[in-house]
């Protein structure tokens, strides 16, 4: 899929044995993949239409070449902004593009090396796990240029705290992956050269689950985020109750207890 200029958003699809891993690599690494309006829509779309796979099972979303994982929104687009309804547009796209990847129906992570700054740490942050390399630097720097952190910004106070997250966006300042690791806003950090690695051991333990298992899960977790404790209790009965709905729970607990009966067999 491509946007207007040479900035293109790329997806491969790996046939595994457990399903259809994707990979989605933002592609616009002359300008550290920073994100104009047009490679906004093509990432939405991206998105979009994965979610549509039924043999989906995990998506890896990272930016091209060795320095970022994006930059963030186009600066030089933002700066040509004429009032107030052509500023919601674009925030509107960038949104969109956060909003995919948390509709998605299995989880995505964001595989994140390099810079991660501004739009591009709300995009980090719609993902469902974050792992970065050692080199990797983070922050968001809006309020340097004039404006505020918006849209799914908002999800970084569940992840590292309110009081961190208002140093995060008032002060504007940049910090490391050890930071970012330490405030819990990613899962792992490993060498440059362990991401990759890193990236395929999560996606094997995950790929130990049963699918719709994952989906309903993601689903629910989706759910929790947005209601009150009663309601997000009763919200996971009824996803208890709709995992009966195929044969997987019941052709699942079999299999796991066929496996314990032979281990402990082997044992006597």
């Amino acid at each position: 899929m491509e946007s207007s200029d040479s900035a293109k958003v790329h997806v491969r699809l790996e046939e595994r044995k457990q399903g259809i891993v994707a990979t989605v690599t933002i592609d616009n690494a002359r300008r550290l993949n920073v994100m104009n309006g047009a490679l906004m829509s093509a990432l939405a779309d991206a998105m979009a239409k994965l979610a549509g796979n039924e043999a989906l099972r995990a998506v890896v979303l990272t930016g091209a070449g060795p320095k970022a994982f994006t930059a963030g929104a186009d600066i030089n687009e933002m700066a040509e902004i004429k009032d107030a309804a052509a500023a919601k547009a674009f925030i509107m796209r960038l949104h969109h593009c956060c909003a995919a990847i948390r509709d998605l129906p299995v989880p995505v992570i964001a595989r994140i090396h390099g810079y991660c700054f501004g739009g591009g740490l709300e995009i980090a942050a719609a993902c469902d796990v974050r792992l970065a390399s050692e080199a990797a630097t983070f922050g968001m720097q809006e309020v340097k240029i004039g404006i505020p952190s918006v849209i799914e910004a908002a999800l970084l106070p569940p992840l590292v705290g309110w009081g961190r997250a208002r140093e995060i966006l008032l002060l504007g300042e940049t910090f490391t992956a050890a930071d970012a690791f330490a405030w819990r806003l990613v899962e792992h950090v490993v060498p440059a050269s362990a991401l990759d690695q890193a990236v395929e051991d999560w996606i094997g333990r995950l790929l130990t689950s049963a699918p719709r298992a994952v989906r309903l899960q993601k689903r629910l977790i989706r759910q929790w985020e947005d209601l009150p404790l009663s309601t997000a209790v009763a919200a996971g009965i009824d996803a208890f109750a709709a995992a009966y709905e195929t044969d997987e729970p019941i052709s699942t607990m079999r299999a796991f207890l066929a496996a314990k009966q032979r281990a402990s067999a082997a044992k006597k």
